[in-house]
């Protein structure tokens, strides 16, 4: 309870909580806080066994991210994803630990320990945000793990920026050509906000204006561009509240002596603009940012949806003049990580040609649309290239591990006991032969995969589902499949450690050791249930046993029990 509900130790030490626990049971000694304390580390350690064994021998994705708490002290997250045996997302906290600074080489030093401690040799990808030290963070990790034996390919695909971050710099450059409009009616927001007298009077002036819209408008952050989308679309439903709060209070006016004046109509209109230019940028933010589903496939549609967006624009520039800076600007930074050949990943679109919608034929189709008939092709065969390469290296690394784990014997023929059944000559040898030839035979698997139909589509269809049922069609290809689709393509799963990490160590739990910080904030991860979907068919062979339980403890109907 403590660990799940983030509450401080001292709860169970509380009055009311003592007075609950002994009507629900009079017999239960309350412990002290000191011993919650000890038990909560005991089960984080207990827990964190158990996660171990999971992991070993397992091929993960990590994202990082860091923070500074309350206390100045600055801590690392390090969350793992990986798809498990049942082919179901897997997500969980490794790591929220104490880091001196935060340039790179500490932090890349930090990741490293994490890695060696938790025993996880296999990793694919690390996703991190465009902050300049994470570049000397992969570049740290790229090199310490180079020779590691299950190393992939190099490390070729192992950077994978965040794309939040990157739709975070796009739009935020986009801004910049409209910040008076923004900063004055941000100005309006806090002026109504500043204090009860102002904010009643504001709500008056909502209700002479017959404003029925209930939505609670709030001031933005200025490094999240989402937040300024948010403040805008939940703030332009006031603009008359705001017109008629200037002409009833005198105070408005000069309270906008440092951004030139009240929001004019002109303003308004330039906010509704970027509203409906920023809404398709907001909704891929989401997308990008789910947890309990692959996000790694969506990424190639959301690209172009972005790339049509902002081509749009700058077509009809002429119609929209005040956007054509804006929408300039934003091409530049789309195009620095998402049209060239140095910043980009083959494994986001990888991710597509293994969703058996689309596969390679729906790339070529769309790089096609997008691009002239010279780039097109230099990219899809950037990404065909990137996947055989991919694909080989698991042909390879299956047939070294075949090898390594099942030496032939010498084969000793029994003249005698084949006269008798001729069959057993070579038959063993032929065994033996055949399965160097279904070995090579592997390499076709990819090749017989992108030249099959693609899937209908339809809303039924999931890609973890189908990639399980066709293991035995595709079993080292399925492998390739397994790794790329659990490749997150944002670090929110690593920020959102620290949202929890803000209540942990709350101003009344500051001096908590960093050691019992991690304990918490990991504990919660892993005890929490899985958000995957229910097994209706386990939870009924579960109540089956309950029942039969039920009756061993005295004839108790099932509800009783």
């Amino acid at each position: 309870m403590i660990i799940l509900d983030e509450y401080p130790f001292s709860a169970i030490e509380g009055e009311g909580f003592r007075a609950y626990s002994k009507n629900l049971q009079p017999r239960f000694e309350t412990p002290s806080r000191y011993t919650v304390a000890r038990d909560c580390m005991n089960l984080y350690l207990e827990e964190k066994a158990k996660l171990k064994d999971i992991l070993r021998d397992q091929r993960v994705c990590l994202t990082t991210d860091t923070w500074t708490s309350i206390q100045n002290q600055n801590y690392m997250s390090l969350t793992v994803h990986w798809i498990n045996s049942r082919w179901e997302l897997e997500r969980k906290v490794l790591n929220v630990c104490f880091v001196p600074d935060h340039a790179g080489d500490t932090l890349g030093r930090m990741v490293e320990e994490c890695l060696l401690e938790w025993e996880i040799g296999q990793v694919f990808t690390l996703t991190v945000d465009n902050a300049t030290s994470n570049n000397t963070v992969v570049q740290y990790l790229k090199t310490v793990t180079k020779h590691w034996q299950s190393t992939l390919s190099n490390n070729e695909f192992f950077h994978v920026r965040c794309c939040c971050h990157i739709v975070n710099l796009v739009v935020k450059k986009g801004w910049e050509g409209s910040n008076p409009s923004v900063a004055r009616i941000r100005t309006a927001l806090l002026f109504a906000k500043s204090s009860p007298g102002r904010l009643r009077l504001f709500r008056k002036c909502v209700m002479k204006e017959k404003i029925v819209d209930k939505s609670l408008f709030s001031l933005d952050v200025d490094t999240r561009w989402n937040s300024t989308y948010l403040m805008l679309n939940d703030t332009i439903p006031f603009e008359k509240a705001f017109k008629r709060l200037g002409d009833e209070c005198k105070y408005y006016t000069p309270y906008f002596s440092k951004v030139g004046g009240p929001p004019t109509v002109e303003d308004w209109l330039e906010a509704r603009k970027l509203i409906s230019v920023f809404k398709l940028f907001y909704n891929v933010t989401l997308r990008f940012s789910g947890q309990q589903y692959v996000t790694s496939t969506t990424f190639f549609h959301d690209f172009l949806l972005m790339h049509n967006k902002i081509t749009q624009l700058i077509r009809g520039k002429e119609q929209e003049a005040g956007l054509a800076s804006m929408v300039q600007n934003m091409k530049e930074k789309f195009d620095k990580y998402w049209d060239n050949n140095d910043g980009l990943n083959p494994l986001l679109f990888i991710a597509v040609v293994l969703d058996s919608w689309y596969k390679l034929k729906f790339l070529e189709f769309c790089f096609s649309n997008i691009y002239d008939q010279d780039k097109a092709k230099f990219f899809t065969k950037k990404v065909e290239d990137g996947l055989r390469r991919l694909f080989e290296w698991y042909v390879e690394a299956e047939s070294v591990a075949s090898n390594s784990e099942a030496p032939h014997a010498p084969l000793v023929v029994d003249l005698e006991e084949c006269a008798e059944d001729p069959r057993k000559l070579w038959a063993s040898n032929f065994k033996e032969h055949l399965q160097v030839i279904e070995s090579k035979a592997a390499n076709t698997e990819l090749s017989r995969y992108l030249s099959e139909l693609c899937e209908k589509d339809t809303d039924e269809f999931n890609i973890l589902t189908w990639w399980r049922r066709q293991q035995n069609k595709y079993p080292t290809l399925s492998k390739v499949a397994k790794d790329v689709l659990a490749v997150p393509v944002s670090t929110i799963a690593s920020e959102a450690s620290f949202s929890t990490g803000r209540r942990v160590i709350n101003p009344q739990r500051s001096s908590l050791s960093p050691k019992m910080v991690e304990a918490l904030i990991c504990g919660q991860s892993w005890l929490r249930p899985s958000p995957n979907k229910i097994d209706i068919r386990r939870k009924i062979v579960d109540l089956h046993k309950y029942e039969e339980l039920a009756q061993e403890l005295g004839g108790l109907e099932f509800g009783e029990a």
